[in-house]
């Protein structure tokens, strides 16, 4: 998000392309669309230039697969279904006229996960970042997998403009992380540069954020930073430690501030 000029550019669920922060850009810059998604932003990404069909799979990741799908793709977003099958298909609780033996089989798999242990530092891996120019023109962006286990399909925060980041350059700009699919609710974000825009200083305004959304999900997990044109910033959090990284020109190296729930 530029913050001069207000543009977006967004891409999700983008597949074969590495690059999807390029890719974003790139519809800021070369489209009047603000947001791409799909296997059509992939050809998109791929015919303005960006390296790829790639394959995106790691060792790593290919093994996390296989073993949640021995554990009977467990844990996941699903609720208020059951599967028929170990991994699906997935039908409504209420819909079903299941066997003695289907029901309890059914019962089995049921699982009821809280948002903390499928949102946390270890299994999603957000990145956003706010940039203030030497003409002290400022800009956003936000990069991110998605959240392990995701149902295909699922878009979260990330190329949400308000959400994930988001940036005025008469005031400020502000980033965020964690679970998206509740933070995308609340467009944490806008709220932080706008309560900037009434007078807040960012150590408020991000907590304020932040306590609008502990207010109706208590157990959520999520942080944001904010910044405002003057290079203040501070951030906060809720259901863990969060941590985020400052450098200026004046900076030998970067500074990491810590934050506490």
């Amino acid at each position: 998000m530029d913050g001069v000029t207000m543009e977006v550019g967004a891409v999700a669920a983008m597949s074969y392309v590495k690059d999807g922060i390029r890719a974003a850009r790139l519809v800021m810059q070369h489209t009047k669309h603000t947001l791409l998604v799909g296997e059509q932003a992939s050809a998109f990404a791929l015919s303005m230039g960006l390296p790829g069909p790639t394959n995106l799979s790691s060792s790593e990741s290919l093994a996390k697969w296989s073993k949640w799908k021995e554990n009977r793709c467990q844990p996941n977003f699903r609720q208020n279904v059951v599967p028929i099958n170990s991994c699906g298909p997935y039908h409504p609780r209420d819909s079903l006229d299941l066997t003695k033996e289907a029901c309890s089989r059914a019962k089995l798999l049921e699982t009821s996960e809280s948002r903390s242990s499928l949102v946390g530092l270890h299994n999603h891996d957000t990145i956003a970042m706010a940039v203030i120019d030497r003409m002290g023109h400022l800009a956003v962006g936000t990069s991110t997998n998605g959240a392990t286990y995701k149902i295909p399909g699922r878009v979260g925060d990330g190329p949400i403009a308000g959400s994930s980041a988001y940036a005025d350059d008469e005031i400020g700009a502000c980033g965020a992380t964690g679970d998206g699919d509740i933070m995308m609710r609340f467009l944490p974000c806008y709220q932080v540069v706008e309560s900037m825009r009434l007078g807040m200083e960012p150590k408020l305004a991000a907590k304020d954020a932040i306590s609008r959304i502990a207010k109706k999900f208590p157990d959520f997990v999520g942080a944001v930073f904010a910044i405002n044109k003057n290079g203040k910033h501070a951030g906060a959090c809720h259901g863990w430690t969060f941590q985020y990284s400052v450098r200026s020109q004046e900076m030998d190296d970067v500074e990491v501030f810590t934050v506490l729930p």
